[in-house]
């Protein structure tokens, strides 16, 4: 059985690509470097991360980009012998304005090098690349209007002004031809991400409506001809929760379509997986994968009905690859474990290096944990509700109160609790806890351990478990085994993405990692030794 989500924590807006037995998922990665996700599978069971293409300041800088802006919804497809990968740089989040860039990408491998970007236009996001049977390409994406009040944790359906269509040519490498304007959404509103197909004559249009919280969908609309007009889905929706508030997988809609080659018809869908009681889903939204079937042309969920089941069949019987309780991570490569990213900056070498210290990763300090622009923060995804992080920091001396470093679960600048190794004037070298709970209104940052408690000079280790709701600090002297706990049982379920302003305000995911800051501008240094991700059972 295919088990979902298939990929969990934080892999939203799946694009699926299949080429030969081989396939590929790329999924959204926001402001977090390097930008797209793309794993990969022989059986849709086990899938594993190969590669993150934008990876140079060419192709994506997002020094600036708000919260949850940066890239979204790639698109993935396979022709003329070259991968092509098109993805949206978003510049703003809130207010009437998103400033949407859409670039083209391209490679002959998915583990190669990516192509310098083209870029194509940015009338709206959520760009797809559809490559027709005559061998002429055709570009979509959604229409933004700016003239509504659509801000973040509010979208309005005025502003998703329908789909666009124009003619890619490849050769030019510029878009040719009229616009049109080929699809408004069904009455549940809020268009977008589209991706088009084509089987037995009929062009296929699979669209996200209902925004990106409870309501997603994904809606289903055919044509003879690619310009339209297109009609809807007899049951509107081929995947959603919306209806169905007692189901696992939640939040279900943004997905694309795959057959194999023995003809079995899937479907990717993002969706989340909330907890009680306040229906919050640190995981971010996840990818999950339905099989289908076809009857009068139209698309099915193979189980019936158009709410996402947990359990899938596979193509063929397949042994699930389990991953181990622990993952113990040494910094002794010349690159970051692949599970590993930063924010926004195409310049990592300035907040963090593997060969300043060998076997150790070495953050220097830049701004403020939290900065749109260069902070030093090294973490990877949270996957499991409830988990332990540990990490040791070798060697880190502070000279004022404003160079810092340590242990975070983090979302995003209005939404984090970390762990902190800093200075204070009367106690010295201090493990104290910086806490900020939530977005405008509720951003001020809180000191759930006060000033802290002194710790010897040397290495400290320090760790956390969130269980579900609940997040526990603890630390100990460098070659101690004995854990003390310290500050109360913080609230983990604010690091989500409905904590906070709500469920349309942000969407990408918790995180957990280490970071450094030194707002004197004078670039401390943390050495770190280790870091342990552990499932807790």
């Amino acid at each position: 059985m295919i088990r979902n989500p298939i990929l969990p924590g934080f892999n939203a807006d799946p694009s699926i690509c299949r080429v030969d037995d081989d396939y590929y998922i790329a999924t959204s990665t926001f402001e977090w470097y390097p930008g797209v996700q793309i794993h990969h599978s022989r059986d849709l069971v086990n899938w594993t991360l190969v590669r993150r293409p934008l990876e140079r300041a060419a192709q994506l800088d997002m020094r600036g980009n708000p919260d949850s802006c940066g890239v979204w919804a790639p698109c993935l497809s396979y022709a003329d012998g070259l991968f092509w990968l098109v993805y949206t740089d978003v510049k703003r989040l809130d207010g009437n304005f998103k400033d949407a860039h859409n670039y083209i990408v391209t490679s002959p491998t998915i583990e190669g090098e990516w192509s310098d970007p083209i870029y194509v236009n940015s009338s709206g996001f959520d760009p797809s690349l559809f490559h027709d049977e005559d061998g002429r390409k055709w570009f979509v994406n959604m229409q933004w209007n700016h003239r509504t009040e659509s801000y973040g944790g509010a979208p309005k359906h005025p502003a998703f002004d329908g789909i666009l269509l124009q003619e890619w040519d490849a050769e030019a490498r510029a878009l040719k031809g009229p616009i049109t304007n080929i699809f408004p959404g069904s009455p549940l509103g809020l268009v977008e991400a589209p991706h088009l197909f084509k089987r037995n004559g009929y062009y296929y249009l699979t669209t996200a409506e209902g925004g990106t919280g409870y309501n997603h969908a994904v809606t289903m609309a055919r044509s003879r001809v690619i310009e339209g007009p297109y009609e809807l889905h007899p049951d509107t929706h081929l995947i959603t929760s919306k209806d169905a508030p007692d189901a696992v997988l939640q939040r279900s809609g943004h997905g694309q379509y795959v057959e194999t080659p023995d003809g079995q018809f899937y479907h990717t869908h993002l969706c989340s997986r909330p907890l009680a009681p306040h229906r919050r889903s640190p995981l971010g939204r996840e990818t999950g994968l339905q099989k289908c079937v076809w009857q009068d042309d139209w698309l099915y969920l193979a189980q019936g009905g158009v709410v996402p089941d947990v359990d899938v069949p596979a193509p063929a019987d397949v042994e699930t690859v389990t991953q181990p309780a622990r993952i113990g991570y040494r910094f002794d490569g010349r690159t970051l474990p692949a599970d590993f990213q930063w924010l926004r900056t195409p310049e990592p070498q300035r907040i963090f290096s593997l060969s300043d210290r060998p076997g150790h990763l070495r953050l220097t300090g830049r701004e403020s944990i939290g900065s749109w622009f260069e902070q030093a923060l090294v973490a990877r995804r949270q996957e499991h509700h409830r988990f332990r992080a540990e990490t040791a920091v070798e060697t880190f001396d502070p000279d004022t109160y404003q160079q810092a470093c340590g242990l975070t679960h983090y979302y995003n600048r209005h939404k984090f609790h970390a762990l902190v190794v800093t200075l204070h004037e009367k106690l010295g070298r201090v493990v104290t806890i910086f806490s900020c709970p939530g977005d405008f209104p509720n951003s001020r940052m809180v000191f759930p351990a006060g000033s802290g408690v002194s710790i010897p000079d040397g290495p400290v280790e320090l760790a956390l478990d969130v269980r579900d709701n609940d997040l526990q600090f603890f630390w100990r002297p460098g070659g101690s085994n004995d854990w003390e706990t310290i500050g109360p049982v913080l609230d983990a379920g604010v690091i989500s993405d409905e904590g906070g302003r709500g469920e349309h305000a942000s969407f990408t995911g918790a995180f957990v990692g280490m970071f450094a800051f030194d707002t004197s501008g004078r670039a401390q240094t943390a050495d770190f030794s280790r870091f342990a991700y552990e499932t807790i059972r």
